[in-house]
Parts: structure tokens; C-alpha cells; sequence
């Protein structure tokens, strides 16, 4: 580890470096910036035994420091999530370069032509806990999207982190871009993040990934735009028109198919016409899989000692883990009041058959995410075909949803002439 005593002095610097290659990147052509990621991919792959070798040693510290299964879960780099951290990288190579676009054309009465391009960013700088994959999705969507990227891994991951850092950093260079477009903070001093969030004149937008008190805590301490959300307080609503395999098949998956996740179901709201019939079936699914049910006055009635009673509070928890609240509600109207009243406007989905009643929940329904008969699982920059996430926003400015290349730029209006002069 980098001993590093003047932590400010250091954050500066690294700044400094990142505004320069951001320049040099964002005049970078598609083929150089292509390049730079297959030959990150190629550095990946012959440098398995060095990452998992590092990430040993971060696993075995986390162990002796107690952290959770589920931390060290997130942690862990074996040879199926380096596989999934190469094929992310090659599908944003393979992605158009949103960079130089220009659209909406249109020639004003005055005879000049004005529209837009899209443009990067310029330094994004991004705070993540635990994965050390971050590292890799993040710097590869930055580097296709011409921004220059300060990284800042939790210190569980320090060591992962920075073995892969060195393959990104040995990729730009045999592509011939700065390596300073990609930084990895050597320094587990917190000292750094508090210096990387309040420095706009070398960075232009922050986007921490991690737990609700880290983003909390760089939302209210930035004084850099921030790219957030909080929580990931999910939704499914079966109607009384769904199909009931439909209903069954996705409300399962949504719960159980990983429970640590921002886009795992955490209310499950059921018409009341179809409770009966479709209740018992799902609580027994999920307690064969240990999910503990908390449900509404009528649920308990259903399911009786398979389900405790719900409080206020479990309406607006996050649990990320195997405990559902479950709510009946009388129709459609009942279930997106109850969305737009408690959800975090992340994820949310209908299990319906009524082509009305599906286009009245993806107009109504105010989260950045909104499906029909499909999993919130699905609520993922990989299966959005975005290549791989930074993140996922559930505000309205600058980006919502996950967030991709698109997500990473910005626009500037151009316009063309021919001599025109105002009059």
C-alpha cells in the first residue's frame, strides 16, 4: 500500500492528471478508445491467477475483520466474475460511440442550421464499496464515453482493486492513451473522499456505489454534482387479470434470485380478487427458500403462522436479504398509490394480462425503472444492453435508471453558417 502522508496534496495532484487526460480522451477517435478495452480484456484474462490471487488476500482480511457473508459475497473474484467483468468490457467495445453524435438539426428563419452534439462529461469521479468489478465496468464505460475516471474502491477491496487497475492501466498505454485517464485511489485514507468530493475545478460529477449511508453521506458532503440513489425498495403488484404462472414464475425470481441487490422485490402487492388463490402457493415457495414473510391484516388471514404482521416501517425497508413485506390492495388504483407512496423509485413491475391496465402502470407509476410481466431482477445496466452500469440513478437530473455511455455525456449546441450575421 502506497504510503501517502499529505492526502490533499495527493488528491490535487490526481485531479490535476485527470483533467489533462480527460482533454486528450475526449479527442480520442472510437477505433483508439476500442482498442484500449480489448487490450484491457486481453490483460484480464492473462492475469487471472494475479487477481485472484490479490483478491485472496482482501477476502482473508475481510474474515478476520468479521465482515458478513454477504459483504464477502459482493468481494469475491473466482474465475465466473472475471469472465463476467471481460464480456461486460467487450460488449461496451462493441456499443456505438455515443461521442461527436449530432442531432436535431434545424434550420432557423434566420438561415443558420442549429443543433446538438453530444459531448463527455469530462472527470467522473466514483466512490464504491465492496465489488471490486466496479473498477472494471466503471473505467471501461467511462473510457467509451471519453471521460477520464477517478476511482475510489472501499479498503476491503484495496488490493483487487488496484491488480486491476494495473491491467486497465497497461491497456491505455498499449492503446496509446494516457494512463492517467483511469485512476485508482492508492490510499484507504477517508481523508480522500472527503478531498475528492469537493473538487469541481478537477471533476465534474460524482457517483457513489455502495450502501445507503455511504451515498447519503457523499450527497450531503459534495459540493460536486452527485449521481445517486438511496434505496432499492422494489415492487411487484399482481392483478386480478394475471396470468397466475406469470404471477407465480416472477414474483419468485424477483425475491430469490439474489437477495443483496437494489433491484430485489421488497413488496409484493396482490389484488385481493386473487390473493387466495395465489398466495398460498408463493409463501410456500419462499419459506422453502428461509424467506420470512411480513404481510397486511388480510394476509396474515391467508397464510396464518406462516406470515408475522407487518408494521409501518417495513412498507419503507430495504431489507437485502430473504424477508418480504406482502400487502393486498383492492385494484390497480390502491397498488400504484401505494408505489408512488412508498417506493424509491427504483424498480417496479405488473403481473397483468390487460393491455390497459400495463400501459396505466408504466404511465402512472414514478420510478426509473418500470416493467410488465418481468422480473425487477431485469432492473441492470448488463441486460439493459448498456454493456455494464455505473450505476443507477432514481433522480431526474442529469440521468434516471441505469446508467450507461448515454448516461455519461452531456450535450453542447452547435450551429452552422455561411457567413450569417444577426440583424
Amino acid at each position: 500500500m502506497t504510503q501517502i502522508t499529505d492526502v490533499t496534496a495527493y488528491m490535487t495532484e490526481l485531479g490535476q492528471r485527470a483533467r489533462t487526460a480527460s482533454r486528450a480522451l475526449a479527442a480520442a477517435d472510437t477505433h483508439a478508445k476500442n482498442a484500449a478495452l480489448n487490450a484491457i480484456v486481453d490483460d484480464l484474462e492473462n492475469s487471472r491467477k494475479a487477481l485472484i490471487t490479490e483478491n485472496a488476500k482482501d477476502l482473508q482480511a475481510g474474515k478476520e475483520k468479521g465482515l458478513d457473508e454477504a459483504l464477502l459475497d459482493r468481494l469475491e473474484l473466482n474465475d465466473a466474475r472475471i469472465d463476467g467483468m471481460i464480456e461486460g468490457l467487450r460488449q461496451i467495445a462493441a456499443l456505438p460511440d455515443p461521442i461527436g453524435e449530432i442531432f436535431d438539426m434545424n434550420y432557423r428563419p434566420s438561415g443558420i442550421q442549429v443543433g446538438r452534439m453530444r459531448v463527455p462529461l469530462g472527470v467522473v469521479g466514483i466512490i464504491y464499496e465492496s465489488r471490486p468489478n466496479v473498477t472494471a465496468d466503471a473505467a471501461a464505460l467511462c473510457l467509451k464515453s471519453g471521460n477520464a475516471t477517478v476511482l475510489r474502491g472501499g479498503s476491503e477491496a484495496f488490493h483487487s482493486n488496484q491488480a486491476i487497475a494495473s491491467s486497465i492501466r497497461r491497456g491505455l498505454e498499449q492503446a496509446g492513451l494516457p494512463s492517467d485517464a483511469v485512476q485508482v485511489v492508492e490510499t484507504t485514507d477517508r481523508a480522500a473522499v472527503g478531498d475528492m468530493i469537493n473538487m469541481p475545478k478537477y471533476i465534474d460529477v460524482i457517483i457513489p456505489r455502495g450502501g445507503k449511508g455511504l451515498i447519503e453521506r457523499i450527497s450531503q458532503g459534495a459540493s460536486v454534482p452527485v449521481i445517486k440513489h438511496l434505496d432499492g425498495i422494489c415492487h411487484v403488484y399482481i392483478d386480478d387479470e394475471a396470468d397466475p404462472k406469470k404471477a407465480f414464475d416472477v414474483a419468485l425470481n424477483a425475491k430469490t434470485q439474489r437477495y443483496g441487490t437494489c433491484n430485489t422485490l421488497e413488496t409484493l402487492l396482490v389484488n385481493d380478487t386473487v390473493a387466495e388463490t395465489i398466495l398460498p402457493a408463493l409463501a410456500e415457495a419462499y419459506l422453502d427458500k428461509g424467506v420470512e414473510l411480513r404481510g397486511c391484516a388480510a394476509t396474515c388471514k391467508i397464510l396464518g403462522d406462516q406470515c408475522i404482521a407487518a408494521t409501518d416501517e417495513d412498507w419503507d425497508t430495504e431489507y437485502l436479504g430473504p424477508v418480504l413485506s406482502i400487502r393486498i390492495v383492492d385494484d390497480l388504483d390502491a397498488a400504484i398509490d401505494h408505489i408512488n407512496t412508498h417506493s424509491s423509485s427504483h424498480t417496479e413491475s405488473i403481473i397483468t394480462e390487460n393491455i390497459t391496465k400495463s400501459r396505466r402502470f408504466l404511465r402512472e407509476v414514478d420510478s426509473s425503472s418500470v416493467m410488465v410481466n418481468a422480473s425487477t431482477r431485469f432492473a441492470d445496466g448488463f441486460e439493459y444492453g448498456l454493456g455494464a452500469e455505473i450505476g443507477i440513478s432514481t433522480d431526474k437530473f442529469h440521468a434516471r435508471g441505469p446508467v450507461g455511455l448515454e448516461g455519461l455525456t452531456s450535450v453542447k449546441f452547435i450551429v452552422l453558417g455561411d457567413g450569417h450575421i444577426r440583424q
